[in-house]
């Protein structure tokens, strides 16, 4: 997928985000990445509402997360979301929280496409496919 549509969220941090010294605490950036990636299929489009009345969900398989920096109390950080791979069954996200045109977290997030009855994995169904290509 050499074209992408890089969505961006900007996000402000609450104390109830951050540990005892106002930094973020590591796996609230996961919550962040999760908005990012919600915020990138509705740009799309898509309705999450409409696959869950069709028994599709997605759910997260993998992350590989690094951490370069914190994100502190009261800043407006910036979630940048990109799909960057789309398979059958699955899609990969790069998705960074910078602050200040600082990477602060960067991340692979592979997420798999499940039938919520079995929630075993299917194939996405070929016109979200391509909605999910128009939009990279």
């Amino acid at each position: 997928m050499s074209k992408q549509n890089v969505n961006k969220l900007d996000v402000r941090v609450y104390y109830e985000d951050t540990d005892a010294g106002g930094v973020v605490y590591y796996a609230n950036y996961l919550k962040f990445f999760e908005r990012g990636r919600s915020e990138w299929v509705r740009a799309i489009g898509v309705s999450q509402s409409d696959l869950l009345d069709q028994n599709i969900a997605f759910v997260v398989r993998r992350v590989e997360m690094d951490n370069l920096a914190p994100a502190r109390f009261e800043q407006i950080i910036t979630v940048q979301t990109a799909l960057t791979e789309l398979k059958r069954a699955s899609m990969v996200f790069t998705q960074t929280i910078t602050y200040n045109n600082t990477t602060l977290v960067s991340a692979l997030v592979k997420v798999a496409c499940v039938d919520l009855t079995t929630m075993r994995p299917r194939a996405i169904p070929a016109e979200l496919s391509k909605e999910l290509i128009s939009g990279t």
